[in-house]
């Protein structure tokens, strides 16, 4: 039996099977999460086809995630106390609204703890969090082949096609920050 364990009891020779359903937490992260945080990440990562790009180490976890300043907060989702998804999200600010909003950075769960609610109720408690903080808005951004498109469909969130994403980064970013030139 899928995620239960069957005991047998006779009662005038039949065979029952009670399910045992796993227990599902969701927790606010802590610093001596920063390892399985570092987990989720590269396979996030490697599901997006990107394994090798993660440079995060855990240092960097520590600092900007549990240090004096956060800059980002994590959920961990645990099924039977082990760890299998998190969500890792920071505060924006939209000045059309004046209020902050929360930015969705990642969201994973492992393959094999799927199909059990564990990726909805991640993005509940994080809507929780958005309303009790007194945000405006939730959003994320996922690659255009991700099935779970469907999913936050599903959900409620709409996809702004009218919005592109725009950045820079590395020789570029630092191209602009130097660039001098006529205004």
């Amino acid at each position: 039996m899928l995620n239960g364990v069957c005991f047998p009891f006779i009662i005038q020779h039949s065979y029952f099977c009670i399910q045992i359903m796993p227990s599902l937490t969701i927790r606010s992260a802590t610093a001596a999460d920063v390892d399985t945080i570092l987990h989720f990440i590269r396979s996030l990562a490697a599901f997006e086809r990107e394994p090798d790009a993660v440079k995060t180490t855990p240092a960097d976890l520590l600092r900007d995630g549990f240090g004096e300043q956060p800059k980002f907060e994590t959920l961990i989702a645990e099924l039977d106390g082990a760890p299998v998804g998190f969500a890792l999200f920071f505060h924006t600010y939209s000045t059309w609204e004046g209020t902050a909003g929360i930015h969705l950075e990642d969201i994973f769960v492992e393959e094999a703890a799927r199909r059990h609610g564990i990726g909805k109720r991640l993005m509940q408690r994080l809507a929780a969090i958005a309303v009790e903080r007194g945000c405006a808005r939730l959003e994320l951004q996922v690659l255009d082949w991700n099935p779970a498109r469907d999913f936050y469909r599903h959900l409620g969130l709409e996809h702004m096609q009218e919005w592109l994403l725009y950045r820079v980064s590395g020789p570029a970013l630092r191209a602009l920050a130097h660039d001098q030139g006529p205004q």
